[in-house]
């Protein structure tokens, strides 16, 4: 089979959709691989790696999407490449469809055969989701005590507080993988830590394996309008499979926030679950509402490539190569 990997060209996206070592155990299986020139550059590898491992580097992806019969990529098409994807093309690539009705559309229209990572289940796990909601939710909790500067408009307050000074209080939503990383570095920076989730065994597990300063709270809109006026931080990190997230904090609660709390909507590439949230960029990742700061950027790891490829990659080849070999 014709693999093609072409270059990411989603705003500040500088991860690649496969690693060199990748490339070699499919060329070492009978296929080829066609990669983009300097698609691997940002995450540490060079076309020469790539073309040391058996791939065919191109420079125009209109020809990679013309002779390639798999598009692996790591974020969802962009509107500029809606016209190179062709019927009966597999494209294997994160695709978050739920809140995207038009890219929804075009892959229908098209006849793709596309296939999300974030979809991808296995014993009730989702492989290829996980690497990058563990980057996430470690990143989360550091860009919203950023954004908790003064010179940011936010509160001024310091995550860990300092000899004297109560910590901050820091809400995560959910108890998934995002949470859980997002509970970690929180916790670890000092924080007092809130959990609210639904599941009594992924909370029994935070509260059994976190530290003292984390203590959970079930999951309901009369707990979140109690706890919202305490916390300086909120991370959302809800996920339903396939599905638009659900609004857990509404509009009208954001009033209940405190001005220049931050609130970091991890799930918004499937809709985000704060009514007020919007898709934000690494170029401007913050809007204010009502003197409330949302972190809305919908490619949080691809500001880390240099880990968040390899650990993506790591993840999806094995099923690349079942793909391309059946």
């Amino acid at each position: 089979m014709n693999i093609g990997i072409p270059k990411e060209i989603k705003s500040k996206e500088y991860r690649v959709g496969m690693i060199p070592s990748g490339v070699r155990l499919l060329v070492e299986g009978g296929h080829q691989v066609y990669i983009q020139k300097n698609a691997g550059e940002k995450s540490g590898f060079s076309d020469n790696e790539y073309q040391q491992s058996g791939a065919v580097i191109l420079e125009d992806p209109k020809e990679i999407f013309e002779i390639c019969e798999m598009i692996v990529k790591v974020k969802e098409p962009q509107s500029e490449e809606y016209d190179l994807l062709k019927s009966g093309q597999i494209l294997f690539t994160y695709l978050h469809l739920a809140p995207n009705k038009k890219l929804t559309e075009i892959l229908l229209e098209k006849r793709v055969t596309a296939i999300g990572y974030e979809t991808v289940e296995d014993k009730g796990r989702l492989p290829l989701l996980s690497p990058m909601s563990q980057i996430a939710g470690r990143v989360a909790p550091m860009v919203a005590s950023y954004f908790l500067s003064m010179h940011n408009n936010g509160m001024g307050v310091l995550i860990g507080g300092a000899t004297g000074i109560l910590p901050s209080k820091v809400l995560v939503i959910g108890s998934g993988t995002v949470a859980k990383n997002a509970v970690k570095i929180a916790s670890g920076m000092g924080a007092d830590v809130i959990v609210m989730g639904r599941n009594p065994q992924s909370m029994k597990s935070i509260e059994e394996s976190m530290p003292a300063n984390v203590s959970t709270l079930y999951s309901n809109a009369y707990n979140m309008e109690k706890i919202l006026p305490s916390v300086d931080m909120v991370i959302c990190a809800v996920y339903v499979t396939g599905e638009k997230t659900p609004q857990l904090i509404t509009g009208k609660m954001l009033s209940l926030c405190k001005k220049g709390a931050v609130l970091v909507d991890v799930a918004i590439d499937q809709g985000g679950c704060i009514e007020t949230s919007r898709p934000t960029t690494h170029d401007d990742p913050v809007f204010e509402i009502d003197g409330v700061l949302h972190y809305c950027v919908a490619n949080i790891p691809g500001d880390y490539p240099l880990t968040a490829t390899q650990a993506l990659s790591n993840a999806t080849i094995p099923y690349v190569k079942k793909i391309a070999d059946m």
